[in-house]
């Protein structure tokens, strides 16, 4: 079963721009998965679970909270870790750009991490009225466990079993249309991981795709042909920002 996450509001008023960004290695610094993992279990890993881990990184995480809870890990543990990742450097200040511009956005967050460790640094770092939406695999404790289910099924051969990004942007842009609202003007697109070239092969000739520069997304992108978006690399949030003021502020 697929999992959004959103604010206890009335819906937003109409908005110009839609942006959508990943969170690990876009967000935050790190991929929050690991970082959980490594720092509460260090090296404490059975070899049949790291083995998994290059096969399916979904199923190794699901296997290593399970692993986690046998050990007695416990929700604050897991909590304190996440909130203390620390965001990518500028970050910050695009979200003092975003915060200040509410009535122009309408933020998504569209990640293969899970929506427990979104929400947690969101809430922690005071930002998660920002978005409107956090589109991720649904996490809960159950009985002191970390419960991870995969966010959807879909036939895109490009991306992991449990999560294709493109079918989550055209799906909410297909239901907001339905819902009578006008197009957005501009979309935009932050990411930096193999799985976030699928969402942009969406995106057309006057939004934007913002890969991290250096990064998998950012080298995939060099070798694409007939990439309809505009494609803007990034290395801190300011960078982001600088462009967004070109763009939107006419």
């Amino acid at each position: 079963m697929a999992a959004t996450s959103s604010p206890s509001t009335a819906e937003s008023p109409t908005r110009r721009f839609l942006m959508l960004l990943d969170f690990d290695s876009t967000i935050v610094n790190e991929d929050s998965n690991d970082t959980v993992v490594d720092t509460i279990l260090g090296q404490q890993l059975p070899n049949t679970l790291m083995a998994l881990k290059e096969k399916n990184f979904y199923e190794y995480m699901q296997n290593a909270l399970a692993y986690m809870a046998e050990r007695d890990v416990s929700e604050d543990s897991i909590r304190k870790v996440v909130e203390k990742i620390s965001p990518t450097p500028g970050m910050p200040a695009l979200f003092q750009y975003l915060d200040n511009h509410q009535n122009d956005f309408e933020l998504l967050v569209v990640s293969d991490a899970n929506v427990y460790f979104i929400e947690k640094w969101l809430e922690y770092n005071n930002i998660r009225h920002l978005f409107q939406r956090i589109f991720s695999n649904p996490a809960s404790f159950v009985d002191g466990q970390l419960v991870l289910r995969p966010y959807h099924s879909h036939n895109c051969t490009h991306c992991p079993e449990n999560m294709c990004k493109q079918v989550i942007l055209r799906k909410y842009l297909i239901k907001r249309q339905e819902r009578g609202k006008a197009p957005f003007q501009k979309v935009f697109y932050i990411g930096d991981g193999a799985n976030d070239i699928c969402p942009s092969r969406a995106l057309g000739p006057d939004d934007t795709a913002f890969p991290r520069k250096d990064f998998t997304m950012h080298q995939l992108l060099k070798q694409m042909e007939n990439f309809q978006a505009n494609v803007v690399p990034w290395e801190r949030g300011e960078d982001v920002v600088e462009c967004l003021k070109k763009l939107i502020e006419i």
